[in-house]
């Protein structure tokens, strides 16, 4: 046999000896994800989409008019998540004006996606819906003058998603007439280990949280909600409820959490059940000036320790005889504590450069035992 014989022979043996045997001699290298960069509106639309596990969108700097929503059922991982944020540290602005009646800015039904640094504005209906979401991290997010609720979860299997230091204010709902539009609402669904973090919800035409009709156990922590429910648009049939809270409804029975927030200057109570009569847990938060009760838990029996109410329209709080209340400033024995300050400015500024809520005296108090720290 020649030489140029035997050398192919000897690399058909080979061939076959790796496909037969899985030596891996002729695989092909994996596909890496995607690093998108998108300047359009179509292309951000296409990006949306078509993404895939680890597939990370970077939006150009400027405001961007899509003219159908946003939406994607494209899923990350848990090890690969698809990642939509600015290019570097643009601003990116996500304009819903030139959107149909009744759309939505940005509709996500997929698992395991990280948004970032982006605002949502003038939607003519929710600025941005997740829906039946498993483990997204939404983290320092706006949205802003829309005509429903700025940012909502909502359907069966919502699970481990955490929205971290969102901006929400100025929805209003003109057809409800202010009824509907809540900075931010997780309602109409289920599902565990959901987190709202850091968030500021005000000058909103109904609630600043909203947990209509959630039947599964949520966190809220170091959170504003302020300046809900006022009629700030002329309208004349104005049905804005105004609750800094919003904490049941619709017959759910759910032992919902918030630690160290705070709710103020809103027209209707700042934290209240909704005839929720599950055991609602209320740890060190404020309640001031809001339009009616500080605290209202008549029916359920909610958890209330260590939370201060001051200067609310109906009082205090108003307990049922279930509520187990601890060390509130309308509890016996205990000192209603003097604000260092009771003006808000500080509270609408600029975030921290982590995204955390601004530096603030206002409606601090020094305490150790008693009312939100304010951070």
């Amino acid at each position: 046999m020649s030489r140029t014989a035997r050398t192919r022979s000897t690399i058909l043996a080979l061939s076959l000896l790796a496909s037969t045997a899985g030596l891996g001699v002729l695989a092909a290298t994996p596909a890496q994800a995607a690093t998108v960069v998108v300047a359009t509106s179509a292309q951000l639309a296409d990006a949306v989409k078509n993404a895939t596990p680890g597939t990370v969108i970077q939006v150009r700097g400027g405001t961007y008019y899509p003219a159908a929503t946003l939406q994607s059922t494209a899923n990350g991982t848990a090890s690969s998540r698809i990642r939509l944020r600015p290019y570097g540290s643009e601003t990116v602005k996500i304009d819903g004006s030139n959107l149909p009646a009744g759309s939505w800015i940005f509709k996500l039904t997929a698992d395991y996606w990280t948004v970032s640094n982006l605002t949502f504005q003038n939607s003519p209906d929710s600025a941005v819906v997740c829906t039946s979401c498993t483990g997204t991290e939404w983290n320092t997010i706006r949205t802003i003058n829309g005509g429903d609720s700025g940012f909502t979860l909502t359907g069966d299997a919502t699970n481990d998603n955490t929205v971290r230091n969102l901006d929400s204010y100025g929805h209003y709902d003109a057809a409800g007439h202010g009824e509907n539009a809540d900075g931010l609402a997780v309602k109409f669904g289920s599902g565990t280990g959901n987190l709202i973090t850091g968030a500021r919800l005000y000058n909103n035409s109904d609630d600043g949280i909203d947990l209509w009709s959630w039947s599964s156990p949520l966190t809220v922590e170091h959170t504003w909600a302020y300046g809900n429910g006022k009629n700030r648009w002329s309208d004349t049939a104005f049905a804005g409820d105004g609750n800094g809270y919003k904490l049941g409804g619709d017959g759910e029975v759910v032992a919902h959490v918030v630690n160290n927030s705070a709710a103020w200057d809103n027209a209707g109570n700042g934290f209240t059940e909704n005839s929720n009569k599950g055991a609602i847990a209320l740890n060190r938060t404020t309640s001031y000036a809001n339009g009616k009760w500080g605290y209202y838990f008549a029916t359920g029996a909610a958890r209330l320790g260590k939370n201060l109410a001051v200067g609310n329209g109906s009082g205090l709080a108003n307990r049922g005889s279930s509520v187990v209340s601890q060390g509130n400033n309308w509890d016996s024995g205990i000192a209603t504590p003097a604000f260092v300050s009771t003006d808000a400015t500080s509270a609408y500024g600029a975030r921290k450069a982590d995204g955390s809520l601004p530096a603030t005296t206002f409606l601090t108090t020094g305490s150790t035992t008693i009312g939100s720290t304010m951070n």
